[in-house]
């Protein structure tokens, strides 16, 4: 007996309209599970979609060079020996992109990944890590004959964000571990096999996983590859060099793709060794090291074309020959970070605009509000009344609340308020979402959590995107002024030193007043001079006098 299904696209992460750049399958071939069925292309990376069902094909309906979106048919499978799964139901998702439910707490998302046995073999995968692929495995937590129970942490990722961990989802002895460190990984890769006891599995049951080991992992992020490109590259590949239809043309993904453009890479030049020719990272990185090796492309050039930085070579010191010396490495996130800054610093022309607030009723309010909120567990903290008053000027100076795209200038009607905050690791910028429509002590809780989470490694990607507008505050431990380097694709933050007692003239007599510098960086392709002050004295009035923030 058999029976014609529909293999349709699965959950890609809530993208619509997604490239099909290969389709591996044709009328009277025959599929088994977990077979690629098509490669698809988002702005972020590529995936392969799986057949979850194995049978004969009888009808494609996609073709290279077509969109797609959840949902869409795929093709036709007639299947023999089995009674089909209803078209309706959630197909495999060897995309990164796979929904999860509710987070559980400070760890990634707990995706339904294990079997609804309550004894017997359970896979414990990768959940949801937002849309991450190829991310690296530093610690595994667990080796085969342990005994885990629920929530016990399996093992330890690190983005190009944060490091965060994986928690078991099932109770039981520990069979096979499937990873080990130094391993990249992406959601729905099988950790490990456990024996589980009853009533510890997961709280989504299924049959068998909910996710199987998905295809090829796609391009990683490109970040790292930023992070590890030595500062001199920018001179010898030269961004003037580049053939633009030979770059459109190159078999790469948009990762590679930014990857090159960031160190004016010829596409079109660099033989892929990926899968059909496919450029990857180490074929762009491989490239560059190659040019840098070439003595012709070693020489500094007499005089400076204008197409690239033409920097001098950082100069290699031998320290230990004036004295005792030591070495230690950059963590993941300050070398990551530190490429972003300085990209961010290269490429944006900055500008500062400083100015101060008279916060003195404003801390007055919030002291007072402290012992009557204390009782409740909350503290409430300058920086709930500074992502307020952002927001207030937000509003008021929409051009704040932008981002270049080209030509174009985005717009946008959400608020969500990003603050730096300092980590043993380094520095992350975790974001506080729709902060319009929260209340002063639902900001003051939230960043107080979102804090605790940077500190301890536990912050998730998620916790991290979406940034409108960034806080740097140095106000807890010294200085009158800085500048911030602005958080790309944002195009300004607000720095706040330490508040400072100074007389002020209130008309009649000098009078003591405590004042809050202020130190706002902005993006000047977008922003004026004139625009910029008249910003900060609206936040200064805001901050004056809160009942500003009621109007």
């Amino acid at each position: 007996m058999s029976e014609m299904i529909e293999l349709k696209v699965p959950d890609i992460g809530g993208h619509d309209g997604v490239d099909v750049i290969e389709v591996f399958i044709k009328p009277g071939d025959t599929v088994a599970v977990d077979d690629s069925l098509l490669t698809l292309e988002t702005d972020k990376a590529t995936m392969e979609v799986p057949a979850d069902k194995a049978g004969v094909v009888r009808e494609v309906r996609v073709a290279v060079g077509g969109k797609v979106s959840q949902g869409d048919v795929i093709a036709l499978l007639e299947v023999t020996g089995a009674v089909a799964a209803p078209a309706a139901a959630k197909p495999a998702a060897a995309v990164q992109a796979e929904a999860a439910p509710a987070p559980a707490p400070a760890a990634v998302p707990v995706a339904a990944q294990a079997p609804v046995a309550a004894t017997g073999r359970v896979e414990l995968r990768v959940p949801d890590i937002g849309g991450h692929a190829g991310v690296d495995v530093i610690e595994v937590a667990i080796a085969p004959g342990a005994v885990v129970a629920l929530d016990d942490t399996l093992i330890t990722l690190e983005t190009d964000k944060a490091t965060m961990d994986v928690p078991a989802v099932a109770a039981g002895r520990v069979l096979e571990v499937a990873v080990k460190v130094g391993d990249k990984v992406a959601q729905g890769d099988l950790i490990a096999v456990v024996e589980a006891v009853a009533g510890a599995s997961a709280a989504q049951p299924a049959p068998q996983p909910a996710v199987p080991a998905p295809a090829p992992a796609p391009t990683p992020a490109p970040a790292a590859p930023v992070a590890q490109a030595a500062a001199p590259v920018a001179a010898p590949v030269k961004a003037a060099a580049v053939d633009e239809a030979g770059f459109v043309k190159a078999h790469a993904g948009p990762s590679v793709r930014k990857l090159a453009r960031e160190l004016g890479v010829d596409l079109g030049r660099v033989p892929g060794s990926g899968r059909k020719g496919r450029i990857t990272d180490e074929d762009v990185k491989a490239w560059v090291k190659a040019v840098l090796a070439a003595p012709a492309q070693a020489a500094v050039p007499a005089a400076p074309s204008g197409a690239g930085l033409d920097l001098l070579p950082w100069p290699k010191v031998d320290f230990a020959k004036f004295g005792p010396i030591k070495t230690e490495p950059l963590s993941r996130i300050k070398k990551l970070s530190g490429a972003n800054l300085a990209r961010n610093w290269v490429m944006i022309p900055h500008v500062t605009q400083f100015d101060e607030a008279d916060i003195t009723e404003m801390e007055a309010f919030r002291k007072s509000m402290g012992e009557e909120l204390k009782a409740d567990g909350v503290k409430l903290t300058p920086l709930a009344f500074l992502v307020k008053a952002v927001v207030a000027a937000l509003k008021k100076y929409p051009q704040f609340n932008a981002s270049l795209d080209g030509d174009q200038l985005v717009l946008k009607e959400y608020y969500h308020v990003g603050f730096a905050a300092d980590t043993p690791n380094g520095l992350v910028v975790p974001v506080v979402r729709d902060a319009d429509k929260k209340s002063l002590i639902e900001i003051a809780q939230e960043t107080s959590l979102l804090a605790k989470k940077a500190r301890d490694g536990k912050l998730l990607p998620t916790d991290m995107q979406g940034g409108c507008f960034s806080i740097s505050s140095l106000g807890g431990i010294g200085g009158t002024a800085f500048t911030p380097i602005i958080n790309a694709p944002e195009v300004a933050i607000l720095g706040v030193s330490k508040s400072e007692i100074k007389p002020k003239w209130d008309g009649q007599a000098f009078a003591p007043r405590l004042m809050l510098p202020l130190s706002l960086s902005y993006d000047h392709r977008v922003i004026d001079g004139a625009a910029a002050a008249r910003f900060t004295s609206y936040l200064a009035q805001v901050l004056a006098d809160i009942r500003r923030l009621m109007l």
